[in-house]
């Protein structure tokens, strides 16, 4: 299961994870394309784990992350790396695609 990040979780599990870029997909229950996105987030989770953080933030449950990063449309998927927004993806997209962007910042 990928991992889930929380407004109390995020800065030590994210922001300060100097030596692995972190792919973060906000979503909530409630969003269409989000289910859609979930199951590829899920499998690079699985893919990547000794080489990425991996995980989900509900907005719906964590709204102070997704105001800190201006959120307004999900799913929206952040790279992170030392603490930096690297990459962004708004919208659902193929696996490949995000693949491609979490491959580019390893």
């Amino acid at each position: 299961m990928a991992l889930e990040f929380t407004d109390s979780n995020f800065q030590e599990t994210v922001l300060e994870a100097k030596d692995k870029v972190a792919m973060v997909d906000f979503w909530a229950v409630w969003c269409g394309p989000c289910r859609m996105v979930g199951p590829l987030v899920e499998q690079l989770h699985t893919e990547y784990q000794d080489k990425a953080l991996v995980g989900k933030v509900n907005v719906d449950e964590n709204p102070e992350i997704a105001m800190k990063y201006g959120i307004r449309s999900i799913p929206t998927i952040l790279f992170i790396k030392n603490g930096e927004v690297v990459d962004k993806q708004v919208g659902a997209v193929p696996k490949s695609t995000l693949k491609a962007k979490l491959e580019k910042h390893i």
